[in-house]
């Protein structure tokens, strides 16, 4: 493998002083408590947006909460949309644990972002992610014009775990079972629960994501081995990814995932997907919600936010412009928030 980049290198220095168990060291109600108390040590303070309010959408567990976000600077004119999913290894994280990313996502991409705080395991082991996440898709594209979005420029996208509801989304929608989606970007995305990549051999030790974290994650989201060959847990062993929207995927060198993102890129291209393959080879799983200690946090998330905006384009049929990217407010430390 490359050599870790010094950012990343440094933030495990200290997590190694700090004597930071390793998540699959704790019980779920463990991992939840150290993994939100390491956001203020690891993300920047939130961005200013033009509007962050909460919703919920009706879903077979009860109501599935959501919160919207439209970028600064951008009006009340109907805006592409993003359905966003958390990472967390279907275990861990909320609204708060990705409010940084999806504030700076609305902005970059000039967008109304929508999270969801999908149901978790083990108290809610595989299908109840999907299924909040269909639910809250379902409820964005039928409300499209009261939520301020354009309908027919509709993306699905989530890190890690939520990188794998996506990719089921949109599989989904191409099928027919819910909403097609004109984009879908999986970051860092878990694609293949029976962890067969290489780099799962690779990725053992010294980082905060092993071989041993993604068992700890998976054995309690689809305790049931039978479970992981399901496409809905899965994607990566869909019978065909042919139809799919184009697709940004985000892999990371130092990550068990790596292999398997890597290798679902690949099949996408093969199968006729326009993908974009993003590969950082020196950095590691989750870096992109530690942006006050990782600088390729941010830019990153730029690329990602031009590439939405670059597909939304295409799917609008606009014509070729060109633009500057959108300013980011100067005063990081405010947000401004109308919660209704």
């Amino acid at each position: 493998m490359p050599a870790l980049h010094p950012d990343a290198q440094a933030l495990l220095r200290a997590m190694r002083e700090a004597g930071r168990p390793p998540f699959e060291a704790l019980l779920p109600a463990e991992a939840r408590e150290a993994y939100g108390a390491s956001r203020a040590a690891l993300q920047p303070p939130l961005d200013a947006v033009a509007l962050a309010r909460d919703l919920a959408a009706p879903g077979p567990g009860g109501p599935v909460r959501l919160r919207l976000y439209r970028g600064l600077g951008t009006g009340p004119e109907p805006l592409p949309g993003l359905l966003y999913l958390h990472g967390g290894g279907w275990m861990l994280g909320d609204l708060a644990s990705h409010d940084w990313v999806c504030r700076r996502l609305a902005t970059v991409a000039r967008a109304c972002v929508v999270a969801v705080d999908y149901r978790l395991a083990p108290e809610h082991p595989f299908p109840a992610a999907l299924e909040d996440a269909a639910a809250a898709l379902a409820f964005v594209a039928a409300e499209a014009g009261a939520l301020g979005i354009d309908p027919s420029r509709l993306a699905v996208g989530g890190d890690s775990a939520g990188g794998n509801l996506a990719a089921v989304l949109a599989l989904m929608g191409r099928d027919g079972h819910l909403p097609a989606t004109a984009f879908q970007a999986l970051l860092y995305p878990a694609v293949d629960l029976g962890m067969t990549g290489e780099s799962y051999a690779r990725v053992t030790r010294d980082v905060p994501i092993t071989a041993a974290t993604m068992r700890y994650f998976i054995d309690h989201y689809a305790p049931d081995p039978g479970m992981r060959s399901d496409w809905r847990a899965s994607p990566a062993r869909a019978p065909s990814l042919a139809g799919l929207p184009p697709a940004l995927v985000l892999t990371c060198g130092h990550d068990p995932l790596c292999d398997e993102g890597r290798a679902y890129a690949a099949r996408l291209e093969r199968e006729g997907v326009p993908v974009t393959a993003l590969h950082l080879g020196d950095q590691i799983h989750g870096m992109l919600t530690m942006g006050r200690a990782i600088g390729a946090a941010a830019p990153t998330l730029a690329f990602v936010g031009q590439a939405l905006r670059e597909a939304w384009r295409t799917a609008s049929g606009a014509p070729v412009s060109v633009d500057s990217p959108t300013p980011l407010p100067e005063d990081q430390g405010q947000t401004t928030n109308s919660r209704q």
